[in-house]
């Protein structure tokens, strides 16, 4: 699963590197894909009725639609990905919080430090990066990029995801497991909304066609370099949101959240990795305090211990 994110984000990189303000065409392709192989093997081509009320789905993809889209646009704002990724990681304590609003949930101690930790840790290794970004020369210095519009699109999205999650939970606990089904409808539902987005998604589009065309593996042909990579970051996009709405039904929303949060942790140290950043002290602390948090939170030491007790006690019966 974290293998799977790496790969998305290493063709992301390459895709946003080489065309800016792309996030509207990717998601788009994305979204068509999935809502294409959902109809074709989950609806029967339409045939199959929802097993969750249809309304419920609609009030989940505005939500999942309204995330995507602002989190695209908060990038055409120029901001960085490590601040993008510093506030992401606030997703642990935002869903804590709306938890505690809505369902009235109550969590033990460890399980409020375990996620500090992890917030902490993925803080302390983003905020690093943000500074060695910063640190290097940008051509787009003395522009002005509204920071508050910027940080209210963020905080948003933020909020808005951890919702989504607390709803998707009520949701699986009302009605039963449907990952599939939930993934079908929560890409297919919010494809007219991207007729908003048609001239942006029209321009990327002729701009992936005017890429340096290069040989396609295996089929032997030429292609744009920029449909290339739109493809391979579809096809593992595929894969890594199947695995997590899967989870959701599996798991609560701040396992799940806990989970993607971690991904994108390790697509966090990947970049750093792959571009030759420098990988600080701070940066192995950071990493340091997410392992211990994730340890916390899975509850590793009392599973070890549990089972250090039964081979005693087995060692004594013989």
């Amino acid at each position: 699963f974290d293998t799977i994110s790496v790969q998305i984000n290493y063709y992301f990189i390459f895709i946003f590197r080489d065309s800016p303000g792309c996030g509207n065409i990717v998601t788009f392709a994305q979204f068509s894909f999935i809502a294409l192989e959902g109809f074709i093997f989950e609806a029967n081509f339409g045939r199959k009725k929802p097993a969750i009320p249809f309304s419920n789905y609609v009030i989940m993809v505005t939500m999942y639609f309204a995330v995507s889209v602002v989190n695209n646009y908060a990038l055409n704002f120029n901001i960085s990905m490590p601040l993008h990724m510093i506030f992401r990681s606030g997703s642990l304590i935002a869903n804590i919080i709306l938890g505690i609003i809505i369902l009235k949930k109550r969590y033990t101690i460890t399980k409020y430090v375990s996620i500090a930790l992890v917030s902490l840790g993925i803080f302390i290794c983003t905020i690093m990066t943000a500074k060695q970004v910063a640190s290097e020369p940008s051509a787009n210095e003395g522009e002005s990029f509204y920071p508050f519009l910027r940080i209210a699109m963020l905080t948003f999205a933020l909020l808005m995801s951890a919702r989504m999650g607390i709803f998707q939970e009520t949701l699986y606990k009302k009605y039963g497991k449907h990952s599939k089904e939930a993934l079908f409808y929560n890409h297919c539902l919010p494809l007219p909304g991207f007729l908003l987005l048609a001239s942006d998604i029209y321009n990327h589009s002729v701009l992936f066609s005017q890429s340096a065309p290069v040989d396609v593996p295996v089929i032997g042909i030429k292609a744009p370099v920029m449909w290339l990579y739109l493809s391979m970051n579809v096809l593992t996009q595929y894969v890594c949101i199947r695995g997590v709405f899967i989870l959701t039904t599996e798991c609560t929303s701040l396992t799940v959240t806990l989970v993607v949060t971690l991904r994108k942790f390790i697509s966090l140290i990947f970049s750093i990795m792959y571009f030759r950043n420098p990988f600080t002290v701070w940066h192995w602390i950071g990493t340091l305090v997410v392992f211990i948090g994730t340890l916390m939170y899975t509850e590793v030491w009392n599973s070890v211990r549990t089972l250090h007790r039964g081979d005693k006690e087995e060692a004594k019966k013989d």
